[in-house]
C-alpha cells in the first residue's frame, strides 16, 4: 500500500508543479487552487508512504515520478522542446525508480 501512495504521491507532485508554473505566480485562480490541493495531498501521501519506506527511497522515488512526468508533460504540450537527449535522460530516470522498487 505504501508504493501505489508513494506513486499516487508522485503523480500529484507533477500535477502541482504543473499548476504552479500555470499560475502566473498565483495570480490565477484555478491553477492556484489546483496547486494548493495537489501539494498538500502530494506531501501527506509522502508522508505516509514514509511510515513504510526508507526516508532517502520515498523521496527519490517520489522526487523521480514528479519530475519526468511534469517535463513530459511539457514536452507534450509544447511547452518545452523535446530532444532525444532530454527523453533518454527521463528515461534513466524512470530506470532508477524501478530500480529502487526492485532493490526495496
Amino acid at each position: 500500500m505504501h508504493w501505489i501512495v508513494l506513486v499516487v504521491s508522485g503523480v500529484l507532485e507533477a500535477v502541482w508543479a504543473t499548476a504552479l508554473g500555470r499560475s502566473e505566480g498565483f495570480t490565477r485562480l484555478t491553477p492556484s487552487v489546483v496547486f494548493a490541493t495537489a501539494l498538500v495531498a502530494s506531501m501527506a501521501g509522502l508522508a505516509y508512504a514514509m511510515r513504510g519506506l526508507p526516508v532517502g527511497t520515498a523521496y527519490a522515488v517520489w522526487v523521480g515520478i514528479g519530475a519526468t512526468l511534469t517535463a513530459g508533460y511539457a514536452m507534450a504540450s509544447g511547452d518545452e522542446a523535446v530532444s532525444i537527449v532530454k527523453v533518454l535522460l527521463l528515461l534513466g530516470i524512470v530506470a532508477c525508480v524501478v530500480g529502487l522498487k526492485l532493490a526495496h
